[in-house]
């Protein structure tokens, strides 16, 4: 079988001397209420072979969890639309440069921690270091997703948030395929492993891996993938 990538993107990546296949799977939308064992067994297990490794989107596995929120429901604070005017905007996303996600981030990781994460993160930018603001802040506020341009229906009217227990559900879906899984959040500008289950190496080579972002963000419908050596 013939697998293709995303535009832009490579089938294969050399990791550590060793060739590997990114392989995305197009499912259809994945929503609040479907179980993800039943999106595994349609669209991954028939494709499955042994030494495989399964990797998956952090924002299908919130979406199935009610991690995500309708824009119109977020009620931003005075804090949030101040704050949120001070970020960086990057090409890729939306962040948290928007009052509700700038607001959701303040739910999830309360008004004292995000209030330090961006004090700190202001001395640390004057030293030349990037990123301090979501090293303090958290993988939750990291994996905070706003709709833009490019987000696929009807998610772009939403604000997703991190998944709850993601080493839990790594372990859960990785038991029920029989395969190694790693649940995932991933974009042009990095790749951060939120949980895993029966990996056969460490979560800063399966980063290394799929560094490019294989399954992309945007309408391609790919929220799964299969990573498989190439031999």
């Amino acid at each position: 079988m013939e697998f293709k990538p995303n535009i832009y993107k490579d089938i294969c990546l050399t990791v550590n001397g060793t060739e590997y296949m990114r392989i995305p799977i197009k499912t259809h939308v994945i929503m609040y209420g479907e179980q993800l064992t039943d999106v595994l067994d349609k669209y991954i297990r028939p494709l499955l072979q042994e030494g495989d490794i399964v990797f998956m989107a952090e924002k299908a596995v919130a979406c199935t969890q009610k991690r995500a929120i309708k824009m119109v429901d977020i009620k931003p604070t005075r804090m949030a639309k101040f704050l949120c005017k001070r970020v960086y905007k990057n090409p890729y996303g939306i962040g948290l440069s928007i009052p509700e996600t700038m607001q959701c981030a303040l739910d999830e990781a309360g008004y004292i921690r995000i209030l330090f994460a961006a004090f700190i993160s202001v001395f640390a930018k004057l030293f030349g270091k990037k990123g301090v603001f979501y090293k303090i802040a958290g993988d939750k506020v990291r994996g905070i997703d706003g709709p833009c341009d490019i987000t696929l229906p009807p998610y772009n009217e939403y604000v997703v948030l991190s998944p709850v227990a993601p080493e839990k559900v790594a372990k859960e879906l990785s038991e029920h395929l029989g395969f190694p899984l790693a649940i995932v959040d991933a974009n042009d500008l990095g790749v951060n492993i939120l949980g895993s289950y029966g990996l056969p190496f460490d979560h800063e080579t399966l980063a290394e891996i799929i560094d490019d972002n294989p399954l992309n963000n945007a309408a391609e419908q790919t929220p799964v993938g299969i990573i498989r050596v190439n031999k």
